[in-house]
């Protein structure tokens, strides 16, 4: 059994919906936001793709994430929910999605708790999803834009957290994830399939010149796609 077959990612893997929601336990993830969808994290799907509905944005050379919260649902009674505050509550008075990761958010600045966990996959095209790996949330806000509210949340990416069962600390490491513009001029390039083998399967964003030893994120030119078995080579003969 694969890697990808027992439900194991690494950063920068290039995975498929069903593949994420099979990681994830869940039969499907529809909403974008998911609160301690286990115990020990919560997961966030982002996309900065031109049509997306929301204002997510990386800062810091890719080392940071700022997502924007989402709408109140379109109803009857919220025809246009871009014309509506960002709701903090349900009409049940119970905390939105919005209002779970804004009080967490807020307990980590205040430095009443430690950061919440979160795992975020990115949206490159359809069917298309990339692991952006492990991020600590670290803030929250709401601001205004244009005629309403909306939830603005801080997460920076981290290095070594992915091991679910150890608790999660402060001051971890920071790592910068691909922007996603190189990942699609690298997916179009390599018209998605390894650059070694042609395969289609069970690929990675790998950079040529690896980041610790001096490679960027930044160029699409550092940046191939990979399958597991010839990226496993390239590690070895790294090593």
């Amino acid at each position: 059994m694969s890697n990808r077959q027992a439900g194991q990612s690494r950063v920068n893997d290039v995975i498929s919906y069903l593949e994420m929601c099979v990681r994830e336990g869940e039969s499907s993830l529809q909403r974008g936001m998911n609160f301690r969808l286990r115990p020990d994290h919560s997961v966030l799907l982002m996309s900065i793709q031109a049509n997306s509905p929301y204002a997510d944005r990386l800062e810091d050379d890719g080392a940071t994430l700022i997502y924007e919260g989402h709408d109140v649902p379109k109803s009857d009674e919220y025809p246009i929910p871009k014309s509506v505050d960002q709701p903090m509550h349900l009409p049940s008075g119970k905390l939105s999605q919005n209002g779970k990761f804004y009080e967490a958010a807020q307990a980590t600045a205040e430095l009443q708790a430690p950061p919440e966990r979160v795992r975020v996959y990115e949206k490159l095209k359809k069917g298309i999803w990339s692991y952006n790996g492990v991020f600590h949330l670290v803030d929250s806000w709401v601001e205004p834009d244009d005629c309403r509210r909306v939830f603005k949340f801080k997460l920076v990416a981290v290095e070594g957290d992915e091991d679910l069962a150890v608790p999660v600390r402060r001051g971890q490491p920071h790592r910068r994830i691909i922007p996603t513009a190189v990942k699609v001029e690298v997916w179009n390039r390599d018209k998605g399939k390894c650059v070694q083998c042609g395969s289609t399967d069970e690929l990675h964003f790998d950079h040529v010149l690896p980041y610790a030893k001096g490679g960027t994120s930044l160029t699409a030119e550092n940046v191939q796609l990979l399958c597991a078995r010839h990226n496993l080579k390239k590690r070895d003969r790294i090593q």
